[in-house]
């Protein structure tokens, strides 16, 4: 099952960013073995318009038209389900096993999700009660990524 990010705004050259491509490579690797992968990021740019109400709209269309080919949508919220890592895993396995080929997980603007994209997400999914910058958000999850992929495979990265 192909994972995809779809993220408002860029992760700048640097540390961030090879910390995502670190874990993105290692989900491609041991993925494989458990039908996780490959990890692809979309980056869109932040909305431009005055007002927090518009650049959500303008932002969460773009988001979606991004992920069109994906299976589900993944919002990624602060008042979403949390998971463990186990259960993460296990939600993941279940949704490859029902025949989803596609998950896109949707990383909003610093304004949050227009109403578009939380209409349209069959999952609002959150990484926690802290807010966090969004280059931060994309490595967690696509460490979590990974530990799925670890979980899944028996491999020891995972030691709960």
């Amino acid at each position: 099952m192909r994972l995809s990010i779809v993220a408002v705004g860029r992760l700048k050259d640097g540390p961030e960013r090879e910390l995502y491509l670190r874990y993105a490579k290692r989900i491609d690797d041991a993925g494989r073995a458990v039908a996780l992968g490959p990890l692809t990021l979309s980056e869109i740019p932040e909305a431009r318009q005055s007002s927090a109400a518009q650049r959500k709209t303008d932002e969460a269309q773009r988001l979606i038209d991004q992920a069109s080919g994906a299976d589900l949508l993944v919002l990624l919220d602060v008042a979403g389900k949390s998971f463990t890592s186990e259960t993460f895993a296990r939600w993941l396995a279940g949704r490859r096993d029902d025949g989803h080929r596609t998950i896109a997980f949707l990383i909003g603007g610093p304004d949050g999700h227009g109403e578009s994209a939380l209409a349209r997400a069959n999952l609002k999914m959150s990484l926690g009660p802290l807010t966090m910058p969004h280059g931060l958000t994309r490595i967690v999850l696509a460490e979590q990524l990974y530990r799925a992929a670890t979980i899944l495979s028996g491999h020891p990265y995972h030691r709960a």
